[in-house]
Parts: structure tokens; C-alpha cells; sequence
């Protein structure tokens, strides 16, 4: 009996210790929950991913769930969502916007345990014939009720905590999807509610939009971390103004209130009677009969979901008939006959370990995060992008951090963020991706360059980095360049591949390309590869212009290849050229005359120059002397319009480029003068508004022989 006593005040003090154990935990999760949440719903900047948050609901809502004692008023789980910003007027739902179960079951599981609740709820014997549902999407956006009266929107207003949101009506008659009137509806009041998010492609335009305006030195402006938190960052702009330039779309989804309104008995009913009305209903729905049927949406969902315009992150059951709904009921301020069934998670927690710089095709220098192995968004990843030094700056993004990793489909892992409160001590610095390397490409060694207002950094190696010689070989032998026909994709891959390329010099070593070298490859017959050492011969005889623009110089294209022929007239000329005398070049500013100097800087580029000249490679002898010559229009803008007598639009623009001059599509104050024929249009008169001399054929004729 003693020893039976005894293990009784042991165990009695056992489970006193275990309770308080898990008060302490509960009082933690609800501090985290909480702060996460107004991070989340009120201030628009998320400080964890959906599944972290998940995973520390169900741990609170398990351990209130095993000791109700524990339930506290501020628990999440007595909430639906966050409280309204105070600088909103505030809004009582006449009908609370109440929040729906979440499925974490991801299988075919999670479609079976709702059918199988709601069966047992309603009382259905196995016999008894399937339910029929109503399945949709789960929108990643934000949920929004738009009040109707007499068919004009009078209010719209956030979700909130459920029973009190916030009036952002103004925000809302931003958006041109919503109608400000509903013509076929005179009911006393119609609340529809609905969901307010952005578009992938509104969302990749608005942070384009935002990083230009970063560049351009504008204060207060950030990127968005995704379409969600742009969507509720929009809704929530004080400024009306603000919110009107932000891409909002909106899908509905239900009712709240009604009144003079007659509700269909079927939510697949309620869905057609709004789109009726002129209301956006998302056409993925569908009316589905018992368990099979929601799995089967639920499939056919996550085969589409990567292609869809915007983003979800689960599917959402509903039972079909409203009196059936009715019977079923609320549990826990959530409907039984409704939940959300979600997908795996989009985001994930892990820990970067170190940052690698992958060296891209055209130079481009990307800061590669290497991350602790972690599954997310279907597959296991342990690389994600960190775009440039800039994304990675204004992230703070530091090895040794823990971070918010995204994949969604067959879209590359980034790291979208960092759990600061997770920074270790022993942190690296900020990130600095010139220190980082030391100055140097981690393939080539070539000195790295970054343009002023540019994000990336770049290789300067070009036509001898390693990395970048596949783009280099396929730019040179383009049609608009070198034109060496054949030379294309899949066999530049072959080639370099098989160590037959290492620079556009080799394309002309007999040595490496001939017909014992290239027939064993793949595709390549007798007649195939004879017809690739004709093409390269023929490439052989070209132009300046082309020579120039074949080199793949950054920011120089045809035109300023063309500019840079008709000015120096021979390549030795370009070469040595100071950044002052390619100023002087027609449209050569101060970043081509910079990324000019810098490329023939490289003693590589001027040794590749050189061996393509000593294979052949020549153009006629009057280009190369075309310097010398005169040239009345150098550095004068041109700009043709209407019929010449004797002319044609293309034997005129040779002429004038010829004499130095360029031929411009339109008439500015940078045009020197319009050369008009029959039936000229508006560019003669602009050119006369603005003052600008006009010649005819004659007077063009007389200016080019003076």
C-alpha cells in the first residue's frame, strides 16, 4: 500500500509537471502565432512560410485540443483571422466572414475524410447513395465582401477577424473586374463575397516596375515577395491613387447577407446566378458525386496548377445543397459541410550554407544559394537563385541564416526571404558579390563589370570565358552576323562538346573543322559537313558592320555597328579608339564607348581579332578606307518621307548613311533635316512645327556631292 501511495504522489506530481509543461508551450505558440499572424494580415510582410504556420496551429490546436483547461481567449484558434488596421473605419459583418477547416492530408486521404464526416453527420448508411458536392479553387489571395444595394456597390470591405473588417471601398472600385453596378439585381442588399488577388504576370510586371523605380533612386518603394502580399498590400493603400496602379483581379465565391434577393439551393446554383449578374466566377469548378469525385478534381487541379494564371494553394469542398448545409451546420465558428483541401507546400524553412556565383551564357553573374536538403513544392531542393547582389542585399540574405525557400511547378527554387529571428550569431556579412569573388570570373578569371543603374554583375572574359562560348559561337555565326549557315544549336553543342570549338577562331582552323573531323558526329554525313566547310568560307568575305556586331561587344548592336564602320572605317581604327573619340560617334554614349574600350582592353579580344584576320576573314578595301573619305552628312540625323521622283526609300538611305548621316523613323529635335517627296504625312508636319529644314530630291542629291 505504501509503495502504491507513493507512486500516486509521483505520479500526481508527474502530471503537474507535464501540465505545466504544456501551458508554457501553449502561452509560446499563441505569442509566435499571433505576432505571425499581424505580421501576415495586418502588416503585409509575412515572417514565416503557410506551412510553418500550419504545422504550429495544429500543435497548439492538439494540445488545447487533449487539455480544453488550456484555451485561452487569445488563442488563434478562437480566431478567424487578424484585426483590422485602425486606420480604416471599421465594418461589422451582418454575417461573419467565417474562415473553413484545412485539410493537411494532401492524398486522396484528405477528399475521404471530409466525405466520410459529412456522411456520418447526415447520417448516411454505406448504401446510401454519394453526395454531391461543389469543388473550386483555393485562391491565394485576399477575401473581401462588396455590398450591393439596389444593385450599386456601396461598401466593400476585409475580411478582418470574421466579425468586424475594414472598409476599403475606395481600394476596391479600383479594380475594373468588380462592377460598380449590378444592372439585372434590385434586391435591398446582396453581400458577395469574394477573393482580391494578382495575376503571376500583373505580379512579375508590378516588381519589374518597383525594381526600376529602386534604380532610379525612389524612396519607400520595395519588390513584393509574392502575389498574395502585393494583393493585400494594394487592398490596404491608403492612398486610393496608389492602389488604382497596382494590377487587382477578383473571382467570387459566395454571399453574406441578402435581402430581396431570391438564393439558389445549390452553392453550384448561388455560383451561376452571380456570374449571371456580371460577376467573375472562376471557371475550375465543377459539381462532384461522393469521395471519387472531389479526388478527382483534386488530381486534375494539381496537373494544372503550374499553368494557371494565378496562384492556389489547395482546392475547396463544399456540399452542394444549401439545406443540407443548413443541416450540418457550424463547429468551432467553421462549417461542417466545407473545408479546403490543400497541396504540398509551396514554401519551406531551411538553412543556407553557403553561396555559389553560377557564371550564365551571356556573361551574367548569379548568386546561387546551397541550402540544407528540403522538400518543397513536390521535390527535394538543395540550390535556389538569389538573382543578383542587390535581391540578395535588399534580403540580407547571409550564410548561416535560415530562409523562407518557394518552388511552385518547374519555376526555379528562390530564396524569397529570412527568418531573422533564426540568425545565428556567427552569420557571415552582408553579401558582396565583387569581395566575394575577388574581382574575378570563378570560370575564366576575367575581370567582373558592373554597368552604373545595371543589377547583374558580368564577365568580362566574352569570346574566352568558358561559359559564355556556346552563346559567343551561335552570336557569331547568326545570320545577321557572320551568317554561316548550318552552324546552329545542336551542333555548336556537339562541337564545343567535343573540343573541336574554343573560340570563334577555331570555326575557321582547317585543322579542327573538316570533313575527318566533323562526318563521325551525330547527323553529319559526307555531304552535310561539306556543305558547313562551304558556308564557312563563304562567311569569310564580309563587312565591317558585320565583323563588329559578330563579336557579341556588350550594348553594341547593328546599328551602333554600323555607326562605329561608317565613322573609324577600319577595325585597328575601332580598336584604339579612346572613349572620346567614340563619343563622337552618332548614338555612341558614354555606357557603349565604356563597354567598347573595356573589350578591346582585353588582350584575349584583340589576339581572337587578330586570328580571324590572319584565317581570311576580310571585307572590301573600300570600307577600309571609307575614313579618308568625305562624308557631308557625318553625325546629321535624317528622317525620309513620302515618294521621291527617282529614289527608292532603300537606294536614299544608303545613300545618306554612305555620306556619314543616319536615317531615323521619326521626326524630333534630334532630326537635322526631313527629306520630303509626293504625298509626305505627318512627319513633314512635324517637321515644319518644329522648325526643321526640309530638302527635296535635288537638294538631297546637291548636299551628298558637296
Amino acid at each position: 500500500m505504501q509503495d502504491a501511495f507513493d507512486f500516486g504522489q509521483g505520479g500526481a506530481a508527474e502530471g503537474r509537471v507535464q501540465e505545466g509543461r504544456a501551458a508554457r508551450r501553449c502561452a509560446e505558440l499563441r505569442t509566435l502565432l499571433n505576432r505571425y499572424a499581424h505580421a501576415y494580415y495586418v502588416c503585409d510582410a509575412p515572417e514565416v512560410p503557410d506551412a510553418e504556420y500550419d504545422r504550429l496551429y495544429r500543435e497548439l490546436e492538439a494540445l488545447e485540443a487533449a487539455d480544453p483547461s488550456l484555451i485561452e481567449a487569445d488563442s488563434p484558434t478562437r480566431r478567424v483571422g487578424a484585426a483590422p488596421l485602425t486606420a480604416f473605419a471599421p465594418v461589422r459583418h451582418a454575417v461573419p466572414m467565417l474562415s473553413i477547416r484545412t485539410e493537411t492530408d494532401t492524398t486522396a486521404g484528405g477528399a475521404q475524410a471530409f466525405d466520410g464526416r459529412v456522411r456520418r453527420e447526415l447520417g448516411l448508411s454505406d448504401e446510401a447513395a454519394p453526395v454531391e458536392y461543389a469543388a473550386e479553387l483555393k485562391f491565394d489571395g485576399l477575401a473581401i465582401s462588396l455590398r450591393y444595394e439596389q444593385g450599386i456597390l456601396v461598401q466593400a470591405a476585409t475580411r478582418g477577424d470574421g466579425e468586424t473588417g475594414e472598409d476599403v471601398t475606395a481600394n476596391i472600385r479600383t479594380i475594373g473586374q468588380i462592377p460598380l453596378r449590378l444592372p439585372d439585381c434590385h434586391a435591398d442588399v446582396l453581400e458577395v463575397r469574394g477573393e482580391v488577388y494578382m495575376r503571376r504576370d500583373d505580379f512579375e510586371a508590378l516588381n519589374e516596375r518597383q525594381r526600376l523605380l529602386i534604380a532610379a533612386g525612389a524612396r519607400n518603394e520595395k519588390t513584393f515577395v509574392n502575389p498574395r502580399n502585393a494583393a493585400a498590400g494594394a487592398v490596404r493603400q491608403l492612398d486610393s491613387a496608389i492602389a488604382a496602379k497596382r494590377p487587382l483581379s477578383f473571382y467570387a465565391y459566395g454571399v453574406g447577407e441578402v435581402r430581396g434577393w431570391t438564393v439558389p439551393s445549390t452553392h453550384c446554383g448561388l455560383l451561376d446566378a452571380l456570374a449571371a449578374l456580371g460577376l467573375p466566377v472562376c471557371e475550375h469548378r465543377v459539381v462532384a458525386s461522393g469521395a471519387a469525385g472531389l479526388v478527382a478534381f483534386h488530381q486534375k487541379i494539381a496537373m494544372v496548377r503550374d499553368d494557371l494564371p494565378f496562384d492556389i494553394d489547395g482546392v475547396v469542398y463544399k456540399v452542394n445543397d444549401r439545406a443540407l448545409q443548413e443541416r450540418l451546420g457550424y463547429v468551432t465558428r467553421e462549417p461542417r459541410w466545407a473545408v479546403a483541401h490543400k497541396y504540398p507546400a509551396q514554401e519551406q524553412m531551411t538553412q543556407l550554407l553557403d553561396i555559389d556565383i553560377q557564371v550564365g551564357r551571356t556573361g551574367k553573374l548569379t548568386p546561387v544559394a546551397k541550402l540544407a536538403p528540403v522538400f518543397v513544392g513536390g521535390t527535394t531542393v538543395s540550390n535556389a537563385t538569389l538573382h543578383n547582389e542587390d535581391e540578395a542585399r535588399r534580403k540580407d540574405v547571409r550564410v548561416g541564416d535560415t530562409v523562407i525557400v518557394r518552388r511552385a511547378g518547374d519555376v526555379i527554387p528562390e530564396v524569397v526571404g529570412v527568418v531573422l529571428d533564426l540568425r545565428p550569431a556567427n552569420a557571415s556579412p552582408q553579401f558582396d558579390l565583387y569581395r566575394h569573388l575577388d574581382g574575378r570570373c570563378p570560370v575564366c578569371a576575367s575581370p567582373i563589370a558592373r554597368e552604373a543603374g545595371e543589377a547583374d554583375w558580368r564577365c568580362t572574359g566574352g569570346l574566352t570565358c568558358p561559359a559564355q562560348r556556346k552563346q559567343a559561337l551561335l552570336h557569331f555565326a547568326g545570320r545577321r552576323a557572320m551568317d554561316i549557315e548550318g552552324l546552329g544549336d545542336k551542333l555548336v553543342e556537339q562541337l564545343v562538346d567535343a573540343g573541336l570549338l574554343a573560340s570563334v577562331a577555331d570555326i575557321y582552323d582547317t585543322e579542327r573543322l573538316n570533313l575527318a573531323t566533323l562526318t563521325p558526329l551525330e547527323r553529319m554525313g559526307e555531304k552535310s559537313a561539306q556543305n558547313l566547310l562551304d558556308a564557312i568560307e563563304r562567311s569569310k568575305a564580309t563587312s565591317l558592320p558585320r565583323f563588329l556586331y559578330a563579336l557579341g561587344i556588350r550594348h553594341v548592336g547593328e546599328a551602333t555597328a554600323k555607326d562605329l564602320a561608317r565613322h573609324f572605317g577600319t577595325i585597328e581604327r575601332v580598336m584604339s579608339a579612346s572613349i572620346e573619340a567614340l563619343l563622337e560617334v552618332t548614338d555612341v554614349g558614354p555606357i557603349v564607348a565604356e563597354s567598347l574600350r573595356h573589350f578591346f582592353d582585353q588582350p584575349q579580344h584583340v589576339a581572337i581579332v587578330q586570328q580571324l584576320r590572319a584565317a581570311g576573314v576580310h571585307w572590301p578595301d573600300t570600307e577600309g578606307v571609307a575614313a579618308d573619305l568625305p562624308r557631308p552628312l557625318l553625325g546629321k540625323t535624317v528622317v525620309l518621307t513620302g515618294t521621291l521622283p527617282t529614289l527608292s526609300r532603300d537606294e536614299a538611305k544608303a545613300l545618306i548613311e554612305a555620306a556619314g548621316g543616319k536615317v531615323s523613323g521619326s521626326v524630333s529635335a534630334k532630326t537635322h533635316f526631313v527629306v520630303a517627296g509626293e504625298a509626305a504625312g505627318s512627319k513633314l508636319d512635324n517637321a515644319h512645327r518644329l522648325g526643321i529644314e526640309v530638302l527635296d530630291e535635288p537638294a538631297l542629291l546637291k548636299r551628298l556631292q558637296s
